[in-house]
Protein backbone atom coordinates (compact mmCIF):
# COMPACT_ATOMS: atom_id res chain seq x y z
CA UNK A 1 0.00 0.00 0.00
CA UNK A 2 1.08 3.51 -1.09
CA UNK A 3 0.56 7.04 0.29
CA UNK A 4 1.09 10.41 -0.60
CA UNK A 5 2.55 13.10 1.43
CA UNK A 6 2.56 17.09 0.42
CA UNK A 7 4.58 19.72 1.74
CA UNK A 8 2.57 22.87 1.44
CA UNK A 9 5.01 26.21 1.50
CA UNK A 10 4.71 29.43 0.79
CA UNK A 11 6.95 28.88 -2.51
CA UNK A 12 6.53 25.91 -3.93
CA UNK A 13 4.41 22.47 -3.38
CA UNK A 14 6.12 19.20 -3.17
CA UNK A 15 4.37 16.12 -3.38
CA UNK A 16 5.54 12.73 -3.50
CA UNK A 17 4.12 8.67 -3.84
CA UNK A 18 5.90 6.68 -0.46
CA UNK A 19 5.41 3.66 0.56
CA UNK A 20 5.31 2.46 3.83
CA UNK A 21 8.64 2.45 5.07
CA UNK A 22 9.23 5.90 4.01
CA UNK A 23 11.05 5.47 0.96
CA UNK A 24 9.68 7.78 -2.30
CA UNK A 25 8.68 5.90 -5.33
CA UNK A 26 7.74 9.44 -7.35
CA UNK A 27 7.89 12.69 -6.69
CA UNK A 28 6.72 16.48 -7.96
CA UNK A 29 6.48 20.30 -7.36
CA UNK A 30 4.49 23.33 -8.46
CA UNK A 31 5.17 26.84 -7.65
CA UNK A 32 2.30 27.48 -5.11
CA UNK A 33 1.84 30.84 -6.84
CA UNK A 34 0.73 32.87 -4.12
CA UNK A 35 -1.90 35.29 -2.75
CA UNK A 36 -4.48 33.47 -4.77
CA UNK A 37 -7.54 31.59 -3.02
CA UNK A 38 -7.17 28.36 -0.69
CA UNK A 39 -9.52 26.46 -3.10
CA UNK A 40 -6.85 27.19 -6.06
CA UNK A 41 -3.89 25.96 -4.20
CA UNK A 42 -6.04 22.74 -2.67
CA UNK A 43 -7.37 22.31 -6.39
CA UNK A 44 -3.66 22.27 -7.96
CA UNK A 45 -2.54 19.58 -4.73
CA UNK A 46 -5.39 17.78 -5.95
CA UNK A 47 -3.98 17.52 -9.64
CA UNK A 48 -0.77 16.37 -8.59
CA UNK A 49 -1.99 13.92 -5.91
CA UNK A 50 -3.91 12.19 -9.41
CA UNK A 51 -1.05 12.41 -10.93
CA UNK A 52 1.43 10.55 -8.33
CA UNK A 53 -1.79 7.68 -7.70
CA UNK A 54 -2.44 6.72 -10.80
CA UNK A 55 -2.80 3.15 -11.18
CA UNK A 56 -1.43 2.66 -7.89
CA UNK A 57 -3.52 1.65 -4.96
CA UNK A 58 -3.36 4.61 -2.31
CA UNK A 59 -4.67 4.62 1.02
CA UNK A 60 -4.48 8.28 2.15
CA UNK A 61 -3.10 11.72 1.98
CA UNK A 62 -1.36 13.15 4.26
CA UNK A 63 -0.45 17.28 4.20
CA UNK A 64 2.24 19.23 5.92
CA UNK A 65 1.00 22.91 6.09
CA UNK A 66 2.38 25.94 7.54
CA UNK A 67 0.41 27.10 10.71
CA UNK A 68 -1.69 26.13 13.09
CA UNK A 69 -4.13 23.04 12.41
CA UNK A 70 -6.95 21.90 14.19
CA UNK A 71 -7.88 18.27 12.82
CA UNK A 72 -8.79 19.12 9.12
CA UNK A 73 -8.86 23.00 9.54
CA UNK A 74 -5.83 25.54 9.11
CA UNK A 75 -7.14 27.94 11.55
CA UNK A 76 -4.40 30.23 10.50
CA UNK A 77 -1.39 30.26 8.11
CA UNK A 78 0.09 33.99 8.23
CA UNK A 79 2.22 32.41 5.14
CA UNK A 80 -0.81 31.47 3.25
CA UNK A 81 -3.31 34.08 4.75
CA UNK A 82 -5.69 31.59 5.18
CA UNK A 83 -7.89 31.51 8.30
CA UNK A 84 -10.46 28.68 9.18
CA UNK A 85 -10.29 26.72 6.13
CA UNK A 86 -11.33 23.04 6.10
CA UNK A 87 -8.93 22.26 3.90
CA UNK A 88 -9.43 18.45 4.97
CA UNK A 89 -12.87 17.85 3.94
CA UNK A 90 -11.90 20.29 0.30
CA UNK A 91 -9.21 17.91 -0.43
CA UNK A 92 -11.46 14.18 0.38
CA UNK A 93 -14.05 15.80 -1.96
CA UNK A 94 -11.20 16.59 -4.95
CA UNK A 95 -9.72 13.21 -4.27
CA UNK A 96 -11.82 10.66 -3.12
CA UNK A 97 -9.15 9.38 -0.39
CA UNK A 98 -8.62 10.56 3.56
CA UNK A 99 -6.69 13.38 4.30
CA UNK A 100 -4.98 14.32 7.09
CA UNK A 101 -3.03 17.56 8.02
CA UNK A 102 0.02 18.52 10.90
CA UNK A 103 1.68 21.60 10.99
CA UNK A 104 4.51 21.53 7.99
CA UNK A 105 7.03 21.31 10.73
CA UNK A 106 5.73 18.93 12.74
CA UNK A 107 5.26 16.39 9.66
CA UNK A 108 8.80 17.20 8.82
CA UNK A 109 9.54 15.72 12.40
CA UNK A 110 7.73 13.21 12.15
CA UNK A 111 9.70 12.30 8.74
CA UNK A 112 12.82 12.16 10.85
CA UNK A 113 11.87 10.31 13.88
CA UNK A 114 10.12 7.62 11.37
CA UNK A 115 12.61 7.58 8.29
CA UNK A 116 15.42 9.78 9.13
CA UNK A 117 17.92 10.87 11.99
CA UNK A 118 15.71 8.79 14.49
CA UNK A 119 14.55 6.12 12.42
CA UNK A 120 13.61 2.98 15.45
CA UNK A 121 13.80 5.36 18.13
CA UNK A 122 10.93 5.85 20.53
CA UNK A 123 10.67 8.91 21.14
CA UNK A 124 12.50 12.55 19.14
CA UNK A 125 12.55 15.87 19.51
CA UNK A 126 13.60 17.48 16.07
CA UNK A 127 14.58 21.32 15.70
CA UNK A 128 14.97 23.29 12.83
CA UNK A 129 17.48 26.08 13.06
CA UNK A 130 16.91 28.50 10.01
CA UNK A 131 14.98 31.36 9.68
CA UNK A 132 13.56 31.10 12.98
CA UNK A 133 13.63 28.02 15.34
CA UNK A 134 10.57 25.42 14.18
CA UNK A 135 10.61 22.07 15.43
CA UNK A 136 8.02 18.97 16.43
CA UNK A 137 7.85 16.40 19.00
CA UNK A 138 7.22 12.79 18.10
CA UNK A 139 6.56 10.52 21.50
CA UNK A 140 5.82 6.43 20.72
CA UNK A 141 5.58 7.07 16.94
CA UNK A 142 3.34 9.59 17.44
CA UNK A 143 3.12 13.61 17.04
CA UNK A 144 2.72 15.51 19.75
CA UNK A 145 -0.07 18.13 18.69
CA UNK A 146 -1.40 19.63 22.00
CA UNK A 147 -4.80 20.39 22.92
CA UNK A 148 -5.56 22.93 19.74
CA UNK A 149 -3.16 21.21 17.60
CA UNK A 150 -0.39 23.93 18.19
CA UNK A 151 2.24 21.99 20.11
CA UNK A 152 5.58 21.86 20.04
CA UNK A 153 6.93 25.54 19.48
CA UNK A 154 10.55 25.44 20.86
CA UNK A 155 11.48 28.57 19.33
CA UNK A 156 9.30 30.68 21.60
CA UNK A 157 10.47 28.98 24.90
CA UNK A 158 12.35 31.81 26.14
CA UNK A 159 15.96 30.64 27.76
CA UNK A 160 17.10 34.27 29.13
CA UNK A 161 14.71 36.80 31.26
CA UNK A 162 17.52 39.59 30.33
CA UNK A 163 15.54 42.42 30.07
CA UNK A 164 18.00 43.73 26.92
CA UNK A 165 17.60 40.16 25.79
CA UNK A 166 16.68 40.62 21.82
CA UNK A 167 12.79 41.10 20.92
CA UNK A 168 10.48 37.89 19.26
CA UNK A 169 8.77 38.29 16.85
CA UNK A 170 6.09 36.34 19.17
CA UNK A 171 6.36 39.86 21.28
CA UNK A 172 8.55 38.31 24.08
CA UNK A 173 11.88 38.67 24.61
CA UNK A 174 14.73 36.08 25.36
CA UNK A 175 13.02 33.71 23.33
CA UNK A 176 15.62 30.61 21.50
CA UNK A 177 14.43 31.68 18.16
CA UNK A 178 15.81 35.18 18.91
CA UNK A 179 19.24 33.79 20.08
CA UNK A 180 19.52 30.37 18.40
CA UNK A 181 18.16 30.40 15.12
CA UNK A 182 20.24 30.72 11.77
CA UNK A 183 19.07 34.59 11.49
CA UNK A 184 20.22 35.35 15.45
CA UNK A 185 23.72 33.71 13.91
CA UNK A 186 23.99 36.18 11.39
CA UNK A 187 22.55 39.11 13.73
CA UNK A 188 25.18 38.01 16.41
CA UNK A 189 28.15 37.49 13.52
CA UNK A 190 27.22 41.69 12.31
CA UNK A 191 27.38 42.94 15.63
CA UNK A 192 30.82 41.15 16.26
CA UNK A 193 32.13 42.15 12.87
CA UNK A 194 30.84 45.95 14.18
CA UNK A 195 32.53 45.75 17.19
CA UNK A 196 35.81 44.08 15.93
CA UNK A 197 36.91 45.77 12.57
CA UNK A 198 40.27 43.73 12.97
CA UNK A 199 38.46 40.47 13.52
CA UNK A 200 39.27 37.71 10.10
CA UNK A 201 34.79 37.79 10.22
CA UNK A 202 35.72 40.48 7.79
CA UNK A 203 38.05 38.51 6.04
CA UNK A 204 35.77 35.63 5.49
CA UNK A 205 32.26 37.64 5.17
CA UNK A 206 34.09 39.10 1.70
CA UNK A 207 34.17 35.68 -0.10
CA UNK A 208 30.47 34.83 0.43
CA UNK A 209 28.67 37.44 2.92
CA UNK A 210 28.16 37.14 5.93
CA UNK A 211 25.41 33.54 6.50
CA UNK A 212 25.75 30.97 8.83
CA UNK A 213 28.72 29.45 8.65
CA UNK A 214 30.88 32.71 8.49
CA UNK A 215 31.68 32.52 11.99
CA UNK A 216 32.86 29.09 12.27
CA UNK A 217 34.67 29.27 9.35
CA UNK A 218 36.45 32.34 10.65
CA UNK A 219 36.48 30.14 14.02
CA UNK A 220 38.33 27.57 12.29
CA UNK A 221 40.90 30.32 11.16
CA UNK A 222 41.66 30.76 14.65
CA UNK A 223 39.85 34.45 14.99
CA UNK A 224 39.25 34.38 18.74
CA UNK A 225 35.93 36.87 17.96
CA UNK A 226 34.58 34.40 15.97
CA UNK A 227 35.29 31.78 18.74
CA UNK A 228 33.14 33.69 20.99
CA UNK A 229 30.04 34.23 18.91
CA UNK A 230 30.19 30.37 18.72
CA UNK A 231 30.46 29.74 22.07
CA UNK A 232 27.62 32.39 22.86
CA UNK A 233 25.59 30.88 20.13
CA UNK A 234 26.24 27.29 21.36
CA UNK A 235 25.46 27.94 24.64
CA UNK A 236 22.18 29.61 23.62
CA UNK A 237 21.65 26.27 22.01
CA UNK A 238 22.25 23.82 24.87
CA UNK A 239 20.17 25.57 26.95
CA UNK A 240 17.17 25.34 24.81
CA UNK A 241 18.02 21.50 23.82
CA UNK A 242 18.65 20.85 27.24
CA UNK A 243 15.04 22.17 28.52
CA UNK A 244 13.58 19.75 26.24
CA UNK A 245 15.37 16.88 27.01
CA UNK A 246 14.45 17.63 30.77
CA UNK A 247 10.76 17.64 29.85
CA UNK A 248 10.24 14.77 26.94
CA UNK A 249 13.74 12.70 27.78
CA UNK A 250 13.41 11.68 23.81
CA UNK A 251 16.12 9.43 22.25
CA UNK A 252 17.04 11.43 19.63
CA UNK A 253 17.27 15.47 19.25
CA UNK A 254 17.37 15.86 15.57
CA UNK A 255 18.93 19.22 14.27
CA UNK A 256 18.47 20.41 10.64
CA UNK A 257 18.53 23.66 8.68
CA UNK A 258 21.87 25.30 7.93
CA UNK A 259 23.26 25.94 10.95
CA UNK A 260 22.98 22.09 11.44
CA UNK A 261 25.34 21.89 7.95
CA UNK A 262 28.31 22.77 10.81
CA UNK A 263 27.91 18.70 11.61
CA UNK A 264 30.79 18.11 14.77
CA UNK A 265 32.11 21.86 14.77
CA UNK A 266 29.03 22.38 15.84
CA UNK A 267 27.71 19.09 17.65
CA UNK A 268 30.86 18.11 19.57
CA UNK A 269 30.54 21.48 21.71
CA UNK A 270 27.13 21.43 21.86
CA UNK A 271 26.72 17.83 23.11
CA UNK A 272 29.86 18.95 25.63
CA UNK A 273 27.22 21.69 26.89
CA UNK A 274 24.54 20.44 27.36
CA UNK A 275 25.19 17.13 29.72
CA UNK A 276 25.76 18.90 33.07
CA UNK A 277 22.50 20.96 32.06
CA UNK A 278 20.56 17.25 31.26
CA UNK A 279 18.87 16.16 34.96
CA UNK A 280 20.87 13.18 36.40
CA UNK A 281 23.49 13.06 33.55
CA UNK A 282 25.74 12.09 35.82
CA UNK A 283 23.80 9.27 37.31
CA UNK A 284 21.82 7.90 33.48
CA UNK A 285 22.98 5.17 31.89
CA UNK A 286 21.21 5.87 29.00
CA UNK A 287 21.83 9.10 27.21
CA UNK A 288 19.52 11.33 24.22
CA UNK A 289 21.65 11.58 21.17
CA UNK A 290 21.89 14.87 19.50
CA UNK A 291 22.74 14.83 15.69
CA UNK A 292 21.89 15.91 12.65
CA UNK A 293 18.86 15.29 10.30
CA UNK A 294 18.71 12.93 7.16
CA UNK A 295 16.15 13.71 5.50
CA UNK A 296 16.56 17.10 3.77
CA UNK A 297 14.37 18.91 2.06
CA UNK A 298 12.00 15.41 1.51
CA UNK A 299 11.29 15.47 5.26
CA UNK A 300 8.08 17.71 4.60
CA UNK A 301 6.45 14.91 2.15
CA UNK A 302 7.70 12.15 4.09
CA UNK A 303 6.79 12.79 7.49
CA UNK A 304 3.06 13.81 5.98
CA UNK A 305 2.78 10.19 3.89
CA UNK A 306 3.93 8.80 7.22
CA UNK A 307 1.19 10.58 8.94
CA UNK A 308 -1.24 9.47 6.60
CA UNK A 309 -0.19 6.05 6.61
CA UNK A 310 -0.44 6.02 10.75
CA UNK A 311 -3.48 7.42 10.74
CA UNK A 312 -5.55 5.46 8.14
Amino acid sequence: MYYLGVDLGGTNIKAALVNEEGVILQEASRPTRLPRPAEAVCDDIAEMCAELAAGQEVAGIGVGCPGTIDGGIVRFSNNLDWHDFAMGPYLEARTHLPVYLANDANAAALGEALAGCAKGADSAVILTLGTGVGGGVVLNGKLLTGYTGAAAEPGHMVITDDPNAPLCTCGRRGCLETLASATALIRMTREAMEAHPESRLHEVAARDGVNGRTVFDAAALGDETAKAVVEQYTHALAVGIANLINIFFPEVVGLSGGVANQGENLLAPLREAVAPMVFGDAYAEKHTRITTCQLGYRAGVIGAALLARHQA
